[in-house]
């Protein structure tokens, strides 16, 4: 029988978030692949585990996976951890996981600490539905058009951002999204954990005047529904019932959706829209 891979969440500052469970699979593993072989040593020192580990990361991500397959099928348990937080999440884990399906490996997730879910939580910004963005595209191009999608995106939004690139990411989000409430969530489970609620156009003040230091997760409020109703409203304001419907009809939309998409927008009734119609004829 083939093992199974464990995605073993670790600390991502506060080493007391580190799970009973984890420490167990992290020992009872036959090895474990690490992003940082250098850094998670540290982790696995301070509790005492000695299974064998080896590295995976961005860099190896595509041909380590293979062999980590290998080893799986082979029978080995592996345990895959990250730098800090949940494997799979913003790092490669995810190859190495979408891998193991494709080989009817069983996958199996050991949780824990996870910046953005703590971020979100602590934010005051609303829960219920959000969009996780992880880091910006670092292509000029693709970096445009994340934030464009964003500037519609009515969910609260989670980022995370480098000390050195805050106030510039800020500044773009200023000129994509307008002003929007804010949550800048500092060095989470750490000595110098912060969490301020602002706006971004506060914020760009506040640290222009203030360097920034240390991780950061950035809880940024969706767009309103009033917002985006008020934009609708203004694209059909001075039409009327029937200037409004021949923007459909014109376009190649089918008459009765047309209908139906005139009567979501101006909050009328379909039977409005068709009698309008049939006034028009008279």
């Amino acid at each position: 029988m083939s093992g199974i891979l464990y995605l073993v969440a670790t600390p991502i500052g506060n080493l007391e978030d580190m799970t009973f469970r984890a420490v167990r699979i992290l020992q009872e593993a036959d090895e474990i692949a690490a992003e940082d072989t250098r850094n998670s040593r540290k982790l696995l020192t301070h509790f005492d585990i000695h299974t064998p580990m080896t590295s995976y990361h961005e860099f190896n991500k595509y041909d380590k996976a293979q062999v980590l397959v290998g080893h799986l099928l082979e029978g080995k348990n592996i345990a895959l951890i990250t730098d800090a937080g949940t494997p799979g999440i913003s790092d490669p884990g995810e190859v190495l996981v979408q891998k193991c399906y494709e080989a009817g490996i069983s996958v199996v997730p050991v949780p824990g600490a996870c910046a953005a879910v703590n971020a979100l939580v602590a934010s005051g910004q609303l829960t219920g539905r959000f969009a996780f963005e992880a880091f910006l595209p670092s292509d000029r191009k693709e970096r445009r058009n994340r934030l464009e999608e964003l500037a519609e995106e009515r969910r609260t939004i989670v980022l995370y951002e480098a000390p050195h690139r805050l106030v510039k990411t800020l500044e773009e989000l200023a000129e994509a999204l307008g002003d929007r409430p804010l949550t800048v969530c500092k060095e989470l489970t750490k000595k110098h954990e912060a969490f301020r609620r602002t706006t971004i156009h506060q914020a760009i003040g506040l640290y222009r005047e203030e360097e920034p230091r240390g991780e950061y997760v950035l809880v940024i409020a969706g767009r309103p529904r009033a917002e985006i109703e008020a934009e609708r409203t203004a694209q059909f304001e001075g039409l009327s019932v029937l200037e409004h419907l021949k923007q459909y009809t014109d376009r190649g939309v089918p008459e009765k959706e047309a209908m139906k998409a005139v009567a979501a927008e101006r909050g009328i009734s379909k039977r409005e829209v068709y009698q309008a119609k049939i006034q028009a004829k008279d």
